[in-house]
């Protein structure tokens, strides 16, 4: 599955550029804290498997007023597409969603 080109944005890491983006609206599990920010990574040419890495914290519209997580900027992913390419993420095989292990997705924040 490929992510929306409306509302992504594009970074390039290493030459190749990618397109990210967190979700508009929160999920169920998000909005009641129970699941972290999160936000998905694939490259624009050649779509494949998808990165997705969580934040260590929750959504800023979520429904427990919790203390939000750092927003995600333009460094923050790519941090995370590096940590991911070192973890063994093929960005252009197909399959399903590659999730950055949460160790590593903590220090992109």
């Amino acid at each position: 599955m490929s992510l929306p080109r409306k509302g992504s944005r594009r970074i390039v890491v290493n030459g190749i550029a990618y397109c990210w983006t967190v979700r508009r609206k929160p999920t169920y599990s998000q909005a009641l804290t129970e699941s972290p920010l999160s936000f998905a990574v694939e490259r624009e040419e050649m779509p494949g498997t998808t990165l997705l890495v969580h934040a260590d914290g929750p959504r800023a519209d979520n429904w427990m007023n919790a203390t939000p997580a750092p927003p995600v900027t333009p460094a923050v992913v790519e941090r995370a597409i590096r940590a991911a390419l070192a973890q063994g993420w093929c960005p252009g095989m197909k399959g399903g969603a590659w999730v950055l292990p949460r160790k590593e997705a903590a220090q992109t924040a």
